[in-house]
């Protein structure tokens, strides 16, 4: 009976995975307008978030911008539905794939793909995998609940060629794979800590960045290749843009690749602000002696 919860929700998403997208969107973005009222906690984070970073918007364009990004949160949760149980050939019609999304196939270095976290960093996941032959290796958050840890590794590494690591083990694994011939699937913009990270900048807050992705690019001898992915409208389904490889990043200063790191996702983030996960405690760590940015007023 332990489990019974995390079973039922997995039967409803592979329930909800038979209906159009169309009707999907509609449901998600339902579920995000619940959210929003709801979720009181997670509507504060995100205000908070919006408040530091996009601080030239007034009160009612930012309360605007987060119902949007609710609308956007809820598809985003619905519609994992279809990357965990849908047909490979449907999700190649839904997904369009822009730029250079054979590059890491193509190169002979090892490849690190560094991917922020937009609401739809799942279908960026599901494309590298099946729309290039090279093998992923990511690293995720281990979920408290075995079955739905259990699901979720199933959901993203279904198509045989995605090699996952708990975040919590140590990195040995990941870069074994690496060196086998493994992409890596970066994520590089979450709060974790000061381990192996710096205070940079993120729309001029100091925000806890990792500056891991530079010294292991620069370590391992990695090509670099930024990747966004939005959701689209309705039932048109989503885009995933895989950017030109940087040229020279890393550098030999980890500092400033973080800076120049943080100045893009800003400027990925400016694009389309609804779609950016808001509701993470992303200056959650703070220096010494400084306020809690998330305490509440």
């Amino acid at each position: 009976m332990r489990h019974l919860p995390a079973r039922a929700l997995l039967g409803l998403l592979w329930l909800l995975h038979w209906l159009p997208l169309s009707l999907q969107a509609v449901l998600g973005s339902a579920l995000g307008r619940l959210l929003y009222t709801v979720a009181r906690e997670r509507r504060r984070i995100a205000a908070r978030n919006v408040q530091l970073c996009l601080g030239e918007l007034d009160a009612q364009q930012r309360r605007e911008l987060l119902r949007r990004h609710f609308r956007w949160l809820g598809r985003s949760a619905v519609e994992r539905a279809l990357l965990w149980y849908a047909s490979p050939s449907r999700l190649k019609r839904l997904i369009q794939v822009e730029g250079e999304v054979q590059f890491a196939e193509r190169s002979e270095r090892p490849v690190m793909w560094l991917v922020p976290h937009f609401l739809a960093l799942d279908v960026a996941g599901v494309a590298t995998q099946l729309f290039q032959r090279r093998a992923v290796a990511s690293v995720y958050q281990a979920q408290r609940d075995a079955v739905f840890d259990a699901a979720m590794r199933r959901g993203r590494s279904r198509f045989g060629q995605g090699a996952l690591f708990a975040r919590q083990d140590t990195a040995r694994p990941l870069l074994r794979a690496i060196r086998r011939g493994h992409a890596f699937f970066n994520l590089p913009d979450m709060d974790f800590g000061l381990k192996d990270a710096a205070f940079v900048p993120f729309f001029g807050v100091p925000a806890a960045t990792l500056l891991a992705p530079s010294k292991m690019a620069r370590a391992l001898d990695m090509a670099v290749q930024p990747v966004v992915a939005k959701i689209l409208p309705g039932g048109q389904g989503y885009r995933v843009r895989f950017l030109p490889p940087w040229a020279d990043w890393p550098s030999d200063d980890p500092m400033a690749d973080a800076r120049r790191m943080n100045a893009w996702i800003e400027a990925m983030v400016r694009e389309d602000p609804a779609q950016y996960l808001w509701v993470h405690k992303r200056f959650k760590t703070r220096p010494e002696g400084a306020p809690d940015r998330y305490a509440p007023a």
